[in-house]
């Protein structure tokens, strides 16, 4: 049930050629379940080609605040993750903190 006490954000990047996921999808996506309170990420999940890769970068996400801006994230991707999709997750990671910040200002 849906309480009102945390609030679903997402951002955005174009995939590289040659990845699984672009036959699916052209753009890579970060969706985030935040709280309210002190946004912290509550759930995460992305989309990658396999459920191993979205439950990862969903590990890696959770429990950091997005009020305390986008290093610790970006490098917790640029030093678990190593594949091709990096580049895109960091850029979908910035547009998704971009979301915030408009969010925050309403």
């Amino acid at each position: 049930m849906f309480t009102g006490k945390t609030y679903f954000i997402a951002g955005h990047a174009r995939l590289p050629q040659g990845m699984a996921a672009r036959s699916i999808f052209d753009t890579l996506t970060i969706t985030v379940e935040a709280d309210a309170k002190y946004h912290v990420i509550l759930e995460a999940s992305c989309t990658l080609a396999t459920d191993h890769g979205r439950d990862f970068i969903g590990q890696l996400l959770r429990g950091c605040s997005l009020q305390d801006g986008i290093e610790d994230l970006s490098r917790r991707i640029m030093d678990f993750y190593q594949g091709k999709a990096q580049n895109a997750l960091m850029a979908a990671l910035r547009d998704l903190h971009n979301q915030y910040l408009l969010y925050i200002q309403k």
